[in-house]
């Protein structure tokens, strides 16, 4: 098929593209190298998907988060499209056998995580395959002046000499004009490069700050007011966890979400989000990468995010099927100087980095020029008490560690067990002759799983392996082991824990290959973002999403018209209108109480977001309240 449209169609069934996404597609289809910078939502993975099933050979895709990727694999292998995976948690057997899959099985997409594009065992390969396409994901990485900057992104401009004429195409959500400037720059394009930009300006997102000290009931007044699906972000994991109690117990159904939880127990409480079983999703920052539910009518952040990039990204979560939605975001001014001690933390000393290094070569028990690639189970709360730090400052150096490419700390790690048969079929059964508690096993596999096992890795469940055999899980559990020792089979037992990931082999504390001056910019930059999110959450007179559009170097052709700003400064053009309405609210509450949205309906406001604002003030002022039932009354004289 040489339609995009037709492609859409047929394997994501969608009837139309989203802005810039054609525009793009045929960008990159002209053999150009292609920046595209859209909204969080704005379907940027079909921007290389699509134009990579047109072409003939593998698109290559490069991008940091390991669940992210599997997600991108599973949701391409189950639309009939062939994709395989390697990352950094991968041993080098696994990574193997994806190669081999790549390159032998008609792969359309391969999905890489940085650090693994260096090793000549891969680059050799990738020159005998039939690259078409390299695609840079979460680009913005491969800036020092990004927020998620990661030094493996600076060696995948390399990657044009071993593959020329390959055309290029980076996307991301966020980018500043030096953020873009240096992706340019860094990935090498070439004279026909296009950059796509779509405007940061959301006319359907109110952006909304409250000075508060009781952000509970201001959460809680937000949440009655604005019916439909909604995310409450939160700074630790036990707020979550607490707050989405404190919101069942007010009727408001909720569940909690951060990379702690078990995967089982996290991927529950999204489906329950997802299919609107659970209004309200609490979580921290690990949640909504990757998630696809259009109709988040509301996100709120109970504190200041460390960034105004992390704002947009989480803000823009809300009204992605381009209905009305709010962002709102809950803030005290002292809020600014603990966000700014938080931040100078997640940026230690030099000492205690290397300090830290040393405690977790020491933790993985691995000798200096050893570990390279490992992948170790990590306790953040062990560690720390065994080496007796603050968890919070470790967190910070090993986020410093990973920054300088040393590590990979990697919160939220999930890999099903998996299995793949190592013995020819005649080995395989000379073995189940010989070894007859063996043999009802290997025939369960096989007659479940078939010739699979044989070209690659299968997942399996060893409860339900336990069940079809009517033994017990243990019992499954020591035969796989069993049979990996003996060169039968590789088994991969499950990971659902924290994992730490050596990129380079262990080295010398004292002689850590860090990049100094580059550490303490980032240092710089971290404090004037914190400085940036401030100055957006206490703005009085600019309108919000224009300060949005002026921070990413976008000039507004005009005020959004719905933030807070723009909705006060409405109010004081309209100063007849606001105390006519003020009266027609009192004269109805007065005679029956009633939920806001009945109080809409009757009134029928020519402006719904002056309205609410109107009712808020009222709310603040003390002349409406809440009853039990969260009906508005008239507060008695």
């Amino acid at each position: 098929m040489d339609d995009p449209l037709l492609i859409l169609r047929r394997y994501w069934k969608y009837n139309h593209f989203r802005p810039l996404q054609r525009e793009v597609i045929h960008a990159v289809m002209d053999g150009n190298d292609v920046l595209a910078i859209l909204p969080t939502g704005g379907g940027k993975s079909l921007c290389y998907q699509i134009p990579a099933i047109m072409k003939n050979g593998v698109c290559v895709v490069i991008t940091p988060l390991i669940a992210l990727m599997k997600d991108q694999v599973e949701s391409l292998q189950r639309r009939g499209l062939m994709a395989q995976a390697i990352h950094s948690g991968m041993g080098n057997r696994a990574i193997e056998n994806a190669l081999t899959n790549a390159f032998h099985e008609n792969c359309k997409f391969l999905y890489v995580s940085p650090e693994r594009l260096q090793g000549n065992a891969f680059q050799n390969r990738l020159r005998e395959m039939n690259i078409c396409l390299l695609a840079v994901d979460e680009a913005h990485c491969i800036s020092q002046w990004g927020h998620d900057f990661r030094p493996a992104y600076l060696k995948i401009g390399s990657l044009r000499e071993l593959l020329p004429g390959v055309p290029i195409i980076a996307v991301t959500a966020t980018a500043t004009a030096q953020v873009r400037k240096d992706i340019v720059t860094s990935l090498r394009f070439g004279k026909n490069q296009q950059v796509f930009q779509h405007t940061f300006a959301r006319e359907n997102l109110s952006l909304v700050v409250r000075q508060t000290e009781n952000k509970a009931a201001k959460m809680l007044e937000a949440l009655q007011r604005v019916p439909g699906p909604a995310i409450v972000y939160v700074r630790s994991r036990q707020s979550t966890t607490e707050l989405a109690t404190w919101l069942n117990k007010h009727g408001i159904t909720a569940n909690a979400y951060h990379a702690g939880m078990p995967h089982d127990q996290r991927l529950k409480n999204q489906e329950s989000w997802i299919q609107n079983k659970t209004r309200v999703m609490v979580a921290t920052n690990a949640f909504g990468m990757g998630i696809d539910k259009p109709d988040v009518r509301l996100v709120i952040h109970t504190d200041l995010p460390e960034n105004p990039e992390s704002y947009y990204q989480e803000a823009g979560r809300a009204g992605r099927d381009g209905l009305h939605a709010y962002a709102l975001l809950l803030f005290n001014p002292p809020d600014g100087q603990l966000l700014q001690a938080r931040v100078l933390q997640n940026h230690p000393e030099l000492s205690f980095i290397r300090q830290v290094y040393q405690a977790l070569g020491n933790y993985c028990q691995l000798a200096i020029g050893s570990g390279e690639g490992e992948c170790f189970d990590f306790n953040l709360q062990l560690f720390s008490e065994r080496f007796g730090m603050a968890p919070q400052a470790v967190y910070g150096a090993l986020k410093k560690l990973e920054e300088e490419g040393l590590v990979i700390f990697s919160e939220s790690f999930y890999s099903p067990s998996q299995i793949r048969l190592l013995a020819e079929h005649e080995e395989l059964y000379a073995f189940q002759v010989a070894n007859a508690r063996y043999d009802p096993f290997i025939k369960m596999l096989l007659r479940l799983y078939g010739g699979q096992l044989y070209s690659g890795y299968v997942r399996i469940s060893e409860p339900y392996l336990a069940r079809a055999l009517k033994v017990s899980e243990n019992n499954i559990t020591t035969m796989l082991h069993q049979l990996h020792k003996l060169g039968i089979m590789e088994y991969l037992p499950l990971k659902d824990s924290p994992q730490i990931i050596f990129t380079l082999p262990r080295q010398h504390a004292e002689h850590l290959p860090l990049n100094i001056q580059r550490m303490q910019q980032r240092t710089e930059l971290a404090l004037q973002q914190v400085q940036a999110i401030i100055n957006y959450a206490s703005e009085k007179n600019t309108c919000r999403m224009n300060l949005i559009q002026q921070y990413f170097g976008e000039t507004p052709l005009q005020t959004c018209g719905i933030c807070d700003i723009c909705i006060e400064k409405k109010k004081k053009q309209q100063a007849s209108n606001v105390s006519g309405m003020r009266e027609q609210i009192l004269k109805i509450i007065g005679s029956k109480a009633m939920p806001p949205e009945e109080l809409e309906n009757k009134i029928r406001p020519a402006d719904p977001e002056l309205f609410a604002e109107v009712l808020r003030e009222m709310i603040d002022e003390g002349l409406l309240h809440y009853d039990n039932h969260w009906k508005l009354n008239k507060r008695d004289s």
